[in-house]
C-alpha cells in the first residue's frame, strides 16, 4: 500500500488479480418445495410453511469520479504526500458503465502519475466485493484502457522511473527545432516572467520521437480534454509543439519539464500552400492561468507568418481557448493598420444611431479586401476575424448605452443569417487529388472555388417552435462574450500605452 493509505481489508496493487465473491444462494435452488401426496386423501392437509427468499439490494454502484484520485507528482518524495497537485476536473465517464464502479465496498483507488516521464501507478484499496447484479467491473482492464503502457506494474518500478527516466523529455525534444517567439520587432519577448525560461520544440512526426512522447501523453489527452481522440502517431502531417522549462536538480544536472503541448496539423492548400489547423492544445492543469497557453498560441501565430501558410485555424475549439485566442488577435489586429480605416467608417455608421428601426438593418461587414489582407499578413481566417471584428465595434462606440441597440441588432442579425438563412450546399466545394509519399489512395483535398467559410459550430433546433427564443439566448451569450474579451483587451492595451 501506499504511504498514509487508509486501513483497508484488502489491498490490490496492479498486476494482481481481483478476486471474486460469488452470490450465496444457489441458482438452482427453488423458492417453495411441491407437497408430495399423501396416504390419506381426506386427512386434513398440514398447514404449509412459507418460505423466504432473501435478496441482495440491486447494486447502485459507486460514481468513478467519486473514488478515484489522481495526482501528478515530480518526485517519488512528493509519492503518498499530503499536498500533491490533484487532477480534479477529469473525464472518467467515458471510461466506466455510465459513470459507476460495481461490486466493491470501501474502494478507494489513488493514481500517481509522473510529470517527469508520465508513468503512472494505481493503488487499489477495498473492504469487500459482490455481484449485486450488475458484475464486478474489472478495474484492471479498465485502468490499462486509460493508461495503456505507461502503467507500471508495481510501487517500486513506478518510484525507481524518476531516476531512470530522469532525461525522458531532454532526450527526446534534442532532435527538435527550438522555437523562439518574436515581437512584432524581431525582438525575443522576454518581458512575461511566466514563460521568460521557457521553450518551445517542435517535433514533426516520423521524424523525430514524437510519437513515442505523443503515446505518454495519450492518458492526459483523455481525461483533460472534452471528447478527446489520439492522434495518428505515425502521420507524418502532425506537429507537435511542445512548451518546455528548463530545471535544475539538487546535483545541478539540468533537465526539462514538459508543461504543455499543442498537436497541429498541416493540411495541403490548393495549389501550392498549406494550412495550420490545431487539433488539440493541452497546459498541465499546475501550470494553467499562467499565461502559458497564451504563449504556445503566439509561438503558433508566428510560425504561421514566417512559413507563410494560407491560414491557422482551430478544430472545435472549447469556449474558453475560444476566449483567449480572440483576445490574443484582438490586440495583434489592433496593430494592423489596413483595419482601421474600415472599423473606423463601420462604427461612424453605427453612431448615427436608428439602424434597428430599419427594415433591414445593415450587417456593416468589413470590406472583402480588408477581409483577405487580414488572411495573407496575420493568418487569421475569415471566420475568426468577423468575431474580433464585433469586438472592434463594441470598443469603438466606447461603451456608450444609446448605441447599444443597434449594436445587438447587428449582432442578431449576424447570428440569424449564420445559423438559420444560409442554404446547407456544398458552395462549389471541389474534391482533387494530390500527390503525397503518405497513403496515397488518401491523398486528396476538398477546397471552395469561391472563397468560403465553414458553418457555425453552433445550431439551432429547427424542429422547435421556439427559435427566436433559442436565437435570443444565443444573441445574448455573444455579446456577454463580446464584452468580457473588450474588457480584457482594453487592460491590455492600457498597459502597452503606459509601456511604451
Amino acid at each position: 500500500m501506499m504511504p498514509n493509505s487508509p486501513p483497508f481489508y484488502n489491498s490490490v496493487i496492479f498486476p494482481a488479480s481481483l478476486p471474486l465473491i460469488s452470490s450465496s444462494r444457489n441458482p438452482n435452488q427453488k423458492m417453495v418445495q411441491k407437497q408430495g401426496p399423501t396416504a390419506d386423501p381426506t386427512a386434513t392437509e398440514p398447514k404449509k410453511r412459507r418460505r423466504v427468499g432473501f435478496s441482495h439490494p440491486a447494486d447502485a454502484g459507486v460514481d468513478a469520479k467519486d473514488c478515484i484520485k489522481i495526482y501528478l507528482v515530480s518526485s517519488k518524495e512528493e509519492v503518498g504526500a499530503s499536498n500533491n497537485f490533484c487532477l480534479d476536473d477529469v473525464d472518467l465517464d467515458r471510461f466506466f458503465d455510465e459513470g459507476k464502479i460495481y461490486g466493491y465496498k470501501g474502494l478507494k483507488i489513488t493514481i500517481w502519475v509522473s510529470s517527469i516521464s508520465f508513468h503512472a501507478f494505481a493503488d487499489i484499496a477495498f473492504e469487500s466485493t459482490t455481484d449485486g447484479g450488475k458484475g464486478i467491473t474489472d478495474l484492471k482492464s479498465t485502468l490499462q484502457e486509460i493508461f495503456g503502457l505507461t502503467l507500471v506494474e508495481s510501487e517500486e518500478e513506478f518510484l525507481q522511473s524518476f531516476s531512470t527516466h530522469r532525461n525522458f523529455i531532454r532526450s527526446i525534444v534534442s532532435n527538435g527545432e527550438v522555437l523562439q517567439y518574436k515581437t512584432s520587432n524581431g525582438q525575443i519577448n522576454d518581458s512575461n516572467a511566466a514563460t521568460s525560461d521557457v521553450e518551445v520544440v517542435r517535433l514533426v512526426v516520423g521524424k523525430t520521437a514524437a510519437g513515442h512522447l505523443y503515446s505518454h501523453l495519450i492518458p492526459l489527452v483523455l481525461l483533460l480534454i472534452d471528447g478527446s481522440s489520439p492522434i495518428d502517431v505515425v502521420d507524418p502531417s502532425w506537429e507537435l509543439y511542445v512548451l518546455i522549462q528548463r530545471k535544475t536538480d539538487q546535483q545541478g544536472e539540468i533537465y526539462n519539464m514538459l508543461l504543455g503541448f499543442t498537436a497541429v496539423y498541416r493540411f495541403y492548400h490548393y495549389p501550392d500552400s498549406s494550412r495550420l489547423r490545431i487539433g488539440q492544445i493541452l497546459v498541465l492543469p499546475p501550470y494553467q492561468h499562467k499565461g502559458y497557453g497564451r504563449y504556445l498560441l503566439e509561438v503558433l501565430n508566428d510560425v504561421a507568418i514566417s512559413e507563410n501558410v494560407y491560414d491557422l485555424t482551430v478544430e472545435e475549439p472549447l469556449d474558453y481557448f475560444q476566449h483567449v485566442r480572440t483576445c490574443v488577435d484582438v490586440l495583434r489586429l489592433h496593430k494592423f493598420d489596413p483595419i482601421k480605416h474600415a472599423v473606423s467608417s463601420a462604427v461612424s455608421q453605427l453612431k448615427q444611431g436608428k439602424l434597428s428601426k430599419k427594415t433591414h438593418t445593415p450587417r456593416l461587414m468589413p470590406d472583402t479586401r480588408v477581409i483577405e489582407d487580414v488572411r495573407k499578413s496575420l493568418k487569421i481566417n475569415k471566420k475568426q476575424f468577423l468575431q474580433c471584428w464585433e469586438v472592434f465595434l463594441y470598443l469603438g462606440l466606447d461603451h456608450v448605452d444609446k448605441y447599444m441597440d443597434d449594436f445587438v441588432g447587428i449582432i442578431s442579425n449576424r447570428m440569424k443569417e449564420d445559423l438559420i438563412g444560409k442554404d446547407s450546399g456544398t458552395g462549389g466545394k471541389q474534391v482533387i487529388e494530390v500527390p503525397s509519399n503518405y497513403e496515397p489512395e488518401m491523398s486528396f483535398v476538398m477546397f471552395r472555388s469561391q472563397a468560403g467559410e465553414a458553418a457555425s459550430t453552433v445550431q439551432i433546433d429547427e424542429n422547435q417552435p421556439n427559435q427566436e427564443e433559442q436565437l435570443q439566448q444565443l444573441v445574448d451569450e455573444r455579446v456577454k462574450e463580446i464584452k468580457s474579451i473588450a474588457e480584457k483587451v482594453s487592460v491590455q492595451l492600457s498597459i502597452i500605452a503606459e509601456a511604451s
